[in-house]
């Protein structure tokens, strides 16, 4: 082990192993424990940096080593208790999946069939509730961190201090599992981090203790979602030493024959491809992409379910399937099917047939489930690898949420799925993408990028437990849109979904969301209107604490002479282009139009293109491509598209 001075905050000398409750007592974010008089409180803002203090040096772990793991769970948010996607509590991210799982019901999102495809029947495999007989030990480290500490498994949920001194007690109990004294120095340190990220494989422990170590050489500051500041100093020339015995034991993962970024730990977990039944087959087609078409779209989801059954239901000949699957806990990612194969993951074929699915790990414990940062890094890092292998633009009209595909036909409208959600945080993942939203235009400007700040940015959603009941307050990507300028209009209706707007977590009607781009229709005072779904969409964006930036670009209204024109789902050929053998697709608008004298961002210019392949045997599947040429535009929450030949394309 290396010499090297005590961090500020950490024990000088001889540290215990073993925590007790007796001193966080010093920790005035907790109540007094076992009455123990509590220190002097620190300033009201400065709880939570204190917590870290004090539960380094009651277990002997280097601040900064609790501090860059508890970053790369939360950013250092506690979330109100509220449990992860993944059943993790605090900043420290501690897992107690059963508990998080019993409090919360099944949320459905709708009832799409996953391909999307009219020359072939609806597939509608039915929903499949998350495991909880067997749950793998990183999904409940919390009941451990209730043993090593004496704390009950509440207070640890509820009480950020508490939970960060069960981080503490697990990353000390690691170090002792390894044969190793709890060193000062935070490079002695990577084996035990490694360890505690859970993971059951040796790759995706050792990058997830190499994400630790950046964040530690990097430092951070940030303020948390409780208003605590956290400060991380710098360690530029921090260097971990990676010779430890931690990673002995744990299963190999192979990347070979994945399409992974270095910078990721990554797995083949193949889909398959198999006939079965009457003719029929699953759980993918063929293709051979990008040769015989592009590759424009990558979406993003949530599973709906834990790992080990998400795994086990993309392994199902009879189910569907996704190109990828994201882990929470430590951002490990598992490649089930070939980029240039179609996967059926997004409810609609045009969209399959061009796009990369995404999933990532979450059951929804609660809607307002919060994801990590593990998984943020490690999925930013993959979106940048195929968006610069296959020539994809970083923006929200082409990295799409699986609740911005549009329904391919009228009648698919109401059953399209809504993930990832409100709560999935666009300006953190775009950010992370290299791509932050930025202003790109003068204060008029006649186009807007939504992009509210995501922790102060707070709408009223219902129906996360019961229906019609508000839930937990948090923050959000979403701004809602009202008819008029003023939060007593109505809200804005979806046609579409033939139904009355509501706040439910799962209505898409009257929601813009961070990064989506539209024109600018009106303005008075704090409120500014766009172009939304035919209508004109008011939302607040006060100048002091703006809801959107100026921004730049192009636009589409109907072409003079039209007075509307139609919106389509998906971007299909012409009816003459298709040869012999192969059945025309409707080419059928959706129930909207874009009237004249408005506007609609465009995403660019894409061909009618349909993707044929209906049978196992590959021999029939082509590609049709005619002479019809589509804009695609961001039209409501989702996005849609409209033929060339119908507008006219201007500067916004």
């Amino acid at each position: 082990m290396r010499p090297s001075a005590p961090e500020p905050g950490s024990a000088s000398g001889p540290r215990r192993t073993r925590g007790s409750v007796h001193a966080l007592a010093a920790v005035a974010v907790t109540l007094p424990l076992l009455g123990a008089a509590p220190a002097p409180s620190p300033p009201g803002t400065a709880r939570l940096q204190q917590a870290f203090a004090a539960a380094a040096a009651e277990y002997g772990v280097p601040q900064s080593v609790l501090l860059g793991v508890s970053y790369l769970q939360s950013r250092w948010d506690a979330h109100g208790g509220a449990p992860s996607v993944t059943g993790g509590y605090g900043p420290m991210h501690l897992t107690d999946a059963r508990t998080a799982l019993a409090a919360a019901g099944h949320h459905g999102e709708g009832t799409e069939d996953p391909r999307g495809d009219d020359a072939r029947p609806p597939l509608r495999p039915g929903a499949r509730a998350p495991r909880t007989d067997v749950l793998p030990a990183r999904l409940t480290t919390l009941p451990r961190a209730a043993r090593l500490t004496g704390l009950s498994p509440g207070r640890l949920r509820e009480d950020p201090a508490a939970n960060v001194a069960g981080g503490a007690a697990l990353l000390a109990e690691a170090q002792r599992r390894l044969g190793e004294p709890p060193s000062e120095d935070p490079s002695d340190w990577y084996g035990a981090v490694a360890r505690f990220s859970g993971a059951d494989d040796a790759a995706s422990a050792a990058a997830y203790a190499d994400d630790v170590y950046e964040v530690i050489r990097t430092g951070g500051e940030r303020v948390t979602d409780a208003g605590q500041r956290v400060v991380l100093a710098a360690r530029p020339d921090l260097a971990p030493d990676t010779s430890t015995p931690a990673l002995a034991g744990l299963r190999t993962a192979s990347a070979a024959g994945t399409e992974c970024p270095p910078t990721v730990s990554c797995e083949w977990v193949p889909a398959p491809y198999e006939e079965f039944g009457d003719g029929d087959y699953g759980n993918h087609d063929r293709g051979n992409r990008p040769a015989s078409q592009p590759i424009r779209y990558i979406v993003v989801h949530d599973t709906e379910g834990a790992w080990e059954g998400v795994l086990d239901m993309v392994q199902d000949p009879t189910y569907v399937s996704w190109q990828y699957s994201l882990r929470s806990t430590d951002g490990h990612i598992a490649q089930h099917v070939k980029a240039k194969d179609v996967a059926w993951h997004a409810g609609n074929w045009y969209v399959n047939a061009g796009s990369i699915g995404l999933e990532h790990e979450g059951f929804l414990a609660e809607p307002d489930a919060w994801y990590t940062e593990a998984m943020y890094r490690s999925s930013a890092r993959l979106v940048k690898y195929l968006a610069e292998k296959y020539g994809i633009p970083l923006d929200r009209q082409h990295v799409l949420g699986h609740d911005t595909v549009p329904g391919p036909t009228s009648g698919t409208v109401p059953g399209m799925h809504t993930d990832p959600g409100p709560y999935w945080d666009w300006r953190h993942y775009f950010e992370l993408l290299g791509r932050p939203f930025e202003a790109t235009a003068g204060g008029n400007a006649g186009m807007v990028t939504i992009r509210p700040d995501y922790a102060a940015n707070r709408p009223v959603f219902t129906g996360c437990e019961k229906a019609g009941e508000p839930c937990a307050t948090h923050g959000s990507s979403a701004v809602r849109l009202y008819s008029g300028h003023s939060e007593d209009s109505p809200l804005i209706r979806d046609i579409g979904l033939g139904s009355a707007p509501t706040t439910g977590v799962n209505d898409l009607s009257s929601r813009a969301s961070t990064g989506q781009q539209y024109a600018v229709a009106d303005r008075w005072g704090d409120w500014t209107a766009i172009w939304y779904l035919g209508q004109k969409a008011w939302f607040r964006n006060p100048r002091k604490q703006p809801t959107a930036v100026p921004a730049s670009g192009l636009v589409v209204t109907p072409r003079k002479g039209l007075d509307s024109v139609p919106v389509y789902g998906r971007a299909y050929p012409e009816k003459e282009a298709y040869p012999e053998g192969v059945p025309a697709q409707s080419v059928s608008p959706l129930p909207y139009t874009l009237p004249k004298g408005q506007r609609y961002v465009t995403g660019g210019k894409v061909p009618g293109e349909y993707h044929y392949a209906v049978t196992f045997d590959e021999a029939s599947h082509r590609v049709v491509r005619g002479k019809d040429l589509y804009y695609e535009i961001q039209f409501g929450h989702r996005v849609g598209f409209v033929r060339a030949a119908d507008v006219a394309v201007r500067p916004a």
